[in-house]
């Protein structure tokens, strides 16, 4: 199973494995905080100079996603790049690639902390974007019902046979879903955290991300 399928707000969703977050009776996939231009934008400001890999292997892997899933809507949950320097940076290559990904699909860019402003590729760009029963924006607010954000970048440990590993989660209960970080250079923030479990119900699941998504109790 490459899903772990779950109800908000009516609306039938399926947390897939990758990371991205898939609505079939919409053909929409969404995705959070691609990060792209990071290693650039890294650079630019006299950090470490880090392979400059991560965006072709985020757009790689949305690619796959949008292939398998067949999704004809593309929504980007914000910080779909690191700045707006970095989206005006990306190679030649990168921008064909994402109007090739583009190319008879609704694509939606949610803004996002790190790009607050337009940027100069294909669809459409929104603060926030209100669907049936659902709302999808970057950040999570207070007592909210059907949304679904990301920014947060939540992780979470799962610990079996003596052994544990940490990984990218959704954290999903009956009022919200928070995404992974689809990026790939990206950290992540601990389920467990004060700030996410203010956001969550006590009944919430972290549905890890990896080879098969796996649904356990949010840590708390």
């Amino acid at each position: 199973m490459n899903g772990y399928s779950f109800s908000l707000s009516g609306a039938a969703l399926e947390a897939r494995a990758s990371g991205a977050l898939f609505w079939p009776e919409r053909r929409l996939l969404c995705v959070s905080d691609l990060h792209l231009g990071k290693s650039e934008r890294i650079a630019r400001h006299g950090g470490a100079s880090l392979p400059p890999y991560e965006t072709q292997d985020t757009l790689s892997r949305l690619d796959a996603e949008l292939a398998a899933t067949e999704a004809e809507t593309v929504v980007c949950l914000g910080d779909s790049f690191d700045d707006n320097a970095a989206a005006e940076a990306l190679p030649d290559q990168a921008k064909l690639w994402i109007s090739r990904l583009q190319a008879g699909r609704r694509w939606v860019w949610i803004e996002g902390n790190h790009d607050p402003g337009p940027v100069d590729l294909g669809g459409a760009h929104l603060a926030e974007l209100p669907m049936q029963s659902l709302v999808f924006r970057h950040i999570a607010q207070p007592a909210q019902s059907g949304e679904i954000s990301g920014h947060y970048h939540p992780k979470a440990t799962l610990s079996a046979k003596g052994k544990s590993i940490t990984r990218p989660c959704f954290l999903v209960d009956d009022e919200r879903v928070i995404l992974p970080a689809f990026g790939t250079y990206t950290g992540g923030l601990h389920a467990h955290d004060t700030v996410l479990s203010a956001l969550m119900r006590d009944e919430a699941l972290a549905v890890l991300t990896g080879p098969f998504a796996a649904p356990i109790p949010m840590p708390r």
